[in-house]
C-alpha cells in the first residue's frame, strides 16, 4: 500500500488492517511530476483527486495569456471541479501541480461502486467536501472583503505553508495583487 495512502487513511478512518488494504487494492494513486497538468482550460473533466501529498493549483487563462489563480489544494484536500465533473461541460479552469504529487485519483465509475463496496468512504468523502467548502467559502470572503496587506497576514494566519511552496507570482494572482505588491507587504509586515 502507498504510504502516503496509509498515512490519510489511518488519519481519517478507524478500518481494520484488513479493510485498508481492500480498499487500497480498489483506489489508484499516481505520482504526478511539477508541472503536469490535470486539466485543461475548456477540457471536459472525468476525474477527480485527493491530494496525499504536494500541491494543485487551480487557474484561468485570460485570451490576453494572463493567468489568474483561484485555488491551491495541498495535502488531505479534494481536487474536483463539479461543474465540469458532473455537468460535463467544458472546465473554466486549469488543474496543474505546482510541486511533484502524489494524488488519489477517481472517476464518476468508479465512485459509486467504491461507496457501495466501502461505506466508509462516502463519509469521508463527505468530511472532507465540507472541510474544502468550509475553507473555499471563509478564502473567498478574504479576496473580497480585504485590502491587499489583510490579504497576505490572513494567509498568513490560515495557510503559511503555502508561503513558501508556491511560486511569488502564482500566490501573487491568487491574492489579485501583482508580484511587485506582495514583496513589499512581505518587506513591510517582516520581523527586524
Amino acid at each position: 500500500m502507498n504510504k502516503y495512502l496509509r498515512q490519510f487513511m489511518e488519519n481519517n478512518t478507524s478500518l481494520s488492517e484488513k479493510e485498508l488494504q481492500e480498499i487500497a487494492d480498489h483506489i489508484l494513486v499516481n505520482a504526478f511530476k511539477k508541472g503536469t497538468i490535470l486539466l485543461k482550460q475548456g477540457d471536459i473533466s472525468d476525474k477527480c483527486y485527493l491530494v496525499l501529498k504536494g500541491c494543485v493549483r487551480q487557474y484561468s487563462c485570460g485570451n490576453d495569456g494572463k493567468e489568474t489563480t483561484y485555488n491551491f489544494f495541498t495535502e488531505g484536500q479534494a481536487v474536483v471541479l463539479f461543474k465540469s465533473y458532473k455537468q460535463k461541460v467544458p472546465s473554466d479552469y486549469f488543474l496543474s501541480c505546482v510541486e511533484d504529487s502524489v494524488l488519489i485519483v477517481g472517476s464518476l465509475d468508479t465512485e459509486e461502486s467504491m461507496y457501495e463496496q466501502f461505506p466508509e468512504l462516502k463519509n469521508i468523502t463527505r468530511n472532507i467536501m465540507e472541510m474544502n467548502f468550509g475553507q473555499a467559502q471563509d478564502d473567498t470572503a478574504m479576496l473580497m472583503g480585504a485590502m491587499p496587506e489583510e490579504r497576505y497576514l490572513r494567509l498568513l494566519e490560515k495557510r503559511p505553508e503555502l508561503i513558501k511552496r508556491v511560486p511569488q507570482h502564482q500566490l501573487a494572482s491568487y491574492l489579485g495583487i501583482t508580484p511587485e505588491s506582495l514583496s513589499r507587504i512581505k518587506k513591510r509586515i517582516a520581523p527586524p
